[in-house]
């Protein structure tokens, strides 16, 4: 299939889905374990410019991918539970097509780590009566000793518990649950963040940075008639590099048969 002619960003169906939506239903039998549910996997690139970046386009460009994810996000949100937008930059986080892109995989069910944030962020609403990022965030501004860039709007740190080299949370100031939710200036403000926070990642080794990122927003589908007011909208950005442009950060020994340790502390 050929390309139409685009001059922003293009969304089309996954050519080769990892996830299919005519799947079978899991087996029964001892040993048989199969991803459940209904899955639908998408592609979109940023720019018509094969060697365009996110941190090399422009601000108005760049808004237009984050309207691109909110509209995403709401349209396959009116039918999915969880839809996961991510964006693996770079041949080392395994990207096979150079040209910048991200990916939205929408599911039928909560996987692991939305299990695990529904959870959490519940406990803490139920104990604190503060959404838990949301007070984290203020933490954190407070503080400034993990603060990596900041405007009216947004905050980036380094988070305590960050196990990667130069991992990042981004988080709004107010109470936002998905990216649809997102007003005007807090579009143009994320335009703002993510560009200068990208590059700083592009400056740091002299590269164009490899990361792995994606956004962790409320549940969606038949959760948009409950209260999701235990979520904060974020973003993860985990980059593998560790002290040059060709030192890589792996999880291996320890950190794959124990838990994570770190090489660096959060505030180096």
């Amino acid at each position: 299939q050929v390309n139409p002619q685009y001059e922003g960003t293009f969304v089309f169906p996954n050519d080769f889905p990892a996830l299919q939506p005519d799947a079978p239903e899991p087996g029964n039998s001892w040993g048989e374990r199969r991803l459940p549910g209904i899955w639908l996997c998408k592609v979109m690139c940023f720019h018509p410019w094969s060697d365009l970046t996110l941190p090399l386009m422009s601000l108005a460009e760049i808004r237009a991918v984050i309207d691109a994810w909110a509209e995403l996000s709401a349209e396959l949100g009116g039918s999915y539970p969880w839809v996961q937008i991510f964006e693996n930059k770079g041949a080392m986080m395994g990207c096979s097509n150079p040209h910048p892109h991200c990916q939205v995989w929408a599911s039928s069910f909560l996987p692991n780590e939305a299990c695990l944030e529904d959870r959490t962020q519940r406990q803490h609403l139920s104990q604190h009566g503060v959404p838990m990022l949301l007070e984290y965030a203020e933490q954190e501004a407070l503080r400034k000793e993990r603060l990596v860039v900041e405007n009216t709007d947004w905050l980036v740190v380094v988070p305590y518990w960050a196990t990667w080299p130069y991992q990042t949370l981004l988080l709004p100031r107010r109470h936002v649950c998905r990216l649809q939710d997102l007003r005007e200036g807090e579009r143009d403000s994320l335009a703002s963040i993510m560009q200068r926070l990208l590059i700083k990642y592009d400056n740091l080794f002299e590269v164009s940075f490899p990361y792995s990122m994606g956004w962790h927003g409320a549940p969606t589908g038949p959760y948009l008639e409950e209260d999701c007011g235990h979520w904060q909208l974020h973003a993860h950005y985990y980059p593998p590099l560790l002290r040059s442009a060709t030192v890589r950060k792996f999880m291996v020994g320890y950190e794959m048969l124990a838990q994570a340790q770190r090489d660096l502390t959060p505030e180096q």
